[in-house]
């Protein structure tokens, strides 16, 4: 392989491990997967303040280190036309002060305390966290309670932090390939008309950024901001009864607002095949994705898919992998992203041609992977595989008090129960070949299918 090839083929991978790790590079985080029973019982209480705010307490005293990690109930899904992008702006503004904190200045107190801190804005979810030793639990709580109370949501501030979003999405989506593609696929199996709350990327778009007033960005926070919106999970090394008297001392007198309006989303599943074709700048050659509507994350049929997902298109030895990459040589590399929600999601496998093949051929090899997938050709061995990687990666995601608390919160808004922290497992542990056929056949079915083929500009695409 010469060397300008071999640069090409390195340079094409970058981009698509890049695309796979979109999600984590947006908002930050890891996927926030259920825990699994195996790893240990989550022990917990909970507990909601006169003003709403739900608490959740879990005591861990192995390590002198606490999360104070708090959820807001609000994401992409509750914006509305022409002002996409305010629940990501929002992650940016709840950094910029309050009454008591100065511009940045919740980063200086975190981190010379000996924290550290983010946050991550998701579809239906905005979330920020700090770990601390654990005799500054104080610290975070109040500074948490601070900005809940009083964000500072001045004129120079939203100036200031919208132009730090539309900066952001020029260096991570408007200037990488098949990234723009890839996020727009996502929401493209969605209606605008009926189901704007998933019909839109979560990072927004310029000429929403461009055309909104602060009026709007202090509506925005009034409305969704607020304590009766919002989950406090408290983590690690600290004594209940102390962490109670802290939270009701600092979030108490923060008064309630109105009952936030709940996303709304019409959809229905196979409503027919359909074909776009779009071109990406930036990209040196063709990549096929497959789109498909699936359930909510809560869905009975979640964990076979999840499975399924996994089987299909989820590291090297996937079958998309082995069989694109490895024996036709068709694809420089082969995945799945997935994106379960309280609403509907979406499962999309990917691929990008290898130089010299052509989109409809890489196209026509995953679609008889899928195919075979619908033919109950899933055997034993891959589901044991699939579950024992499951498993392992939910151990994996409640090593740190971060982890538990972001598991507690994701058992609440995805299943509606924070006890499912414990027995989400059965769930994946009881999925049987037959349920993977069945679930192929119904969502990965032909009418239920987007195909968007990516292109380079004309003149470039790796296959003279």
């Amino acid at each position: 392989m010469s060397s300008s090839r071999q640069s090409c083929r390195v340079a094409v991978v970058r981009g698509l491990q890049y695309a796979a790790g979109l999600l984590c590079l947006i908002t930050a985080l890891p996927a926030d997967r259920l825990s699994a029973q195996n790893a240990g019982r989550i022990n917990y209480e909970t507990f909601t303040m006169p003003n709403g705010l739900r608490v959740v307490l879990s005591e861990d005293h192995s390590t002198p280190i606490v999360t104070v990690n708090v959820w807001y109930y609000v994401g992409s899904a509750n914006e509305r036309v022409g002002r996409s992008g305010f629940a990501h702006l929002f992650e940016h503004m709840m950094f910029q002060g309050s009454a008591h904190v100065g511009k940045a200045e919740h980063f200086k107190l975190i981190e010379r305390a000996g924290g550290g801190l983010n946050g991550s804005t998701r579809t239906d979810r905005t979330n920020y966290y700090q770990t601390l030793p654990s005799n500054r639990l104080n610290l975070g709580l109040w500074l948490e309670a601070d900005r809940m109370r009083s964000l500072a949501v001045t004129g120079e501030n939203f100036e200031n932090q919208r132009q730090a979003v539309k900066e952001e999405r020029r260096l991570r989506v408007d200037n990488q390939p098949y990234v723009r593609p890839l996020l727009e696929a996502l929401a493209l199996p969605f209606d605008s008309a009926t189901c704007f709350a998933y019909a839109h990327t979560v990072i927004g778009n310029m000429a929403d950024l461009d055309s909104a007033r602060v009026e709007d960005v202090q509506a925005f926070f009034h409305q969704f901001y607020a304590p009766n919106n919002a989950v406090l999970a408290v983590v690690g090394d600290f004594d209940a009864a102390e962490a109670r008297r802290l939270i009701e001392q600092y979030f108490g007198s923060i008064p309630r607002a109105s009952e936030a309006p709940a996303a709304r989303c019409e959809s229905e599943f196979g409503r027919g095949p359909r074909r776009m074709d779009v071109t990406d700048s930036l990209a040196n050659l063709p990549a096929v994705f497959l789109v498909y509507m699936v359930p909510s994350r809560n869905h009975e049929d979640a964990p076979a898919l999840e499975l399924l997902a996994t089987i299909l298109g989820s590291g090297e030895s996937s079958r998309l992998n082995r069989r694109l990459v490895r024996e036709e040589r068709a694809a420089l590399g082969a995945a799945q992203e997935s994106d379960l929600r309280v609403g509907p999601g979406v499962l999309l496998f990917y691929g990008i041609t290898n130089q010299g093949v052509e989109a409809s051929r890489l196209e026509q090899l995953m679609g008889e992977e899928i195919d075979r997938a619908r033919n109950d050709s899933v055997v034993a061995a891959e589901l044991t595989k699939a579950r024992n990687q499951y498993r392992a990666g939910a151990i994996r995601e409640r090593q740190t008090t971060q982890d538990v608390a972001e598991a507690l919160q994701s058992a609440l808004l995805y299943a509606g129960s924070l006890e499912s922290v414990n027995t989400e497992i059965q769930r994946f542990m009881g999925v049987t070949t037959a349920d993977l056929t069945r679930v192929a056949r119904r969502y990965l079915a032909p009418e239920n299918r987007l195909t968007v083929i990516v292109n380079p500009p004309a003149g470039r695409g790796g296959n003279d």
